[in-house]
């Protein structure tokens, strides 16, 4: 599958994670595993928030999108990732390589924003509860997932254009087990500087602006819980505040890691990239949302089929602010 140096490469081959078959077929039912339960625990979230009014809250609805993100970013990596640990040629096409690119660009940078946008959510409830009406409208968070998709689409754009740009000639062997570009961008045949600085300061709008975000809001939250009275909802609260921040350490830690800092080991790269790639998505329901109370009540609701009807936003303060407090 290698090409000449004066061939432009048209396909390219993933190495994967590992040559030996056992490891692979391991590696196979472990990575099966991890994508069902993402895809289950995203749609099962997702059919909830769509068909119970009591989950109509700014909190479940930036989960939905998030859900959304989660749901296929894990879906244009692993299935593509699972085919490959179980044939011996791996040639994926210059456009199909440009496509899993571009979404794995386009659902990730969305959900860097979207996990900024929910801390600030969380900081408006605990924080400033009284105004919290006023401030998460329906519109105001309509603007903020608009805003999250449409702008991360067009970083991504920008990106995987800088990225495509390079003449890619001789050796097409991609030390990963799928498209990405710090990998891709070591088989270029010119000069790569431009690109990489194009691509770390995409990593500075789309990692370090939104984590820096995050960590404030929860800085502002800890101060907060730590003056309430009621010892109960301190502990709830640094409990759910404590999952929250160890999914965004791995996520942005892992996404920094492999973007913004000097390149280590190919192998620890591509374990860095299992835990943004597979392993956030399929944590982030299960921490985030099922595990709530509501979420509990929505899936006993649910058994039953026993919904309330009802469109946009509740107007009731407590049913708004019940999942943060």
């Amino acid at each position: 599958m290698t090409q000449t140096n004066q061939t432009q490469v048209t396909k390219f081959l993933p190495l994967g994670l590992s040559d030996d078959p056992h490891t692979q077929q391991l590696l196979f039912i472990l990575f099966l595993g991890v994508y069902l339960v993402t895809v289950l625990g995203n749609l099962l979230l997702m059919s909830l928030v769509q068909v119970d009014s009591q989950l109509h809250t700014p909190m479940y609805f930036f989960l939905f999108n998030l859900s959304l993100a989660d749901h296929y970013f894990s879906t244009n990596v692993v299935p593509q990732t699972q085919a490959h640990l179980l044939s011996r040629k791996k040639p994926i096409s210059f456009t199909r390589f440009v496509a899993q690119l571009l979404l794995f660009l386009i659902f990730g940078c969305t959900q860097c924003a979207l996990l900024a946008v929910m801390s600030y959510d969380r900081y408006v409830a605990i924080c400033n509860p009284l105004h919290y009406l006023s401030l998460m409208t329906w519109r105001v968070c309509a603007q903020l997932a608009v805003g999250s998709w449409t702008s991360d689409i067009a970083l991504s754009v920008v990106n995987t254009t800088f990225t495509l740009r390079l003449p890619y000639q001789g050796s097409n062997s991609i030390a990963h087990f799928f498209c990405e570009a710090p990998a891709l961008l070591i088989l270029a045949s010119t000069n790569t500087r431009t690109s990489e600085m194009v691509i770390f300061l995409m990593g500075v709008m789309i990692l370090l602006i939104p984590v820096s975000l995050i960590l404030i809001s929860y800085g502002r939250i800890i101060e907060t819980v730590v003056r309430m009275k009621a010892a109960e909802g301190r502990l709830k609260a640094f409990s759910t505040c404590g999952a929250h921040l160890m999914v965004v350490i791995l996520f942005y830690g892992s996404g920094i890691v492999t973007y913004m800092t000097p390149k280590s080991s190919k192998e620890q790269e591509k374990l860095v990239s299992v835990f943004y790639a597979m392993v956030t998505p399929m944590l982030d329901p299960l921490i985030y949302s099922l595990r709530n109370k509501d979420v509990k009540g929505s899936l006993r609701k649910a058994a039953t089929r026993n919904f309330p009807a009802g469109l946009g936003f509740s107007t009731d303060s407590d049913t708004l602010l019940a999942p943060y407090l």
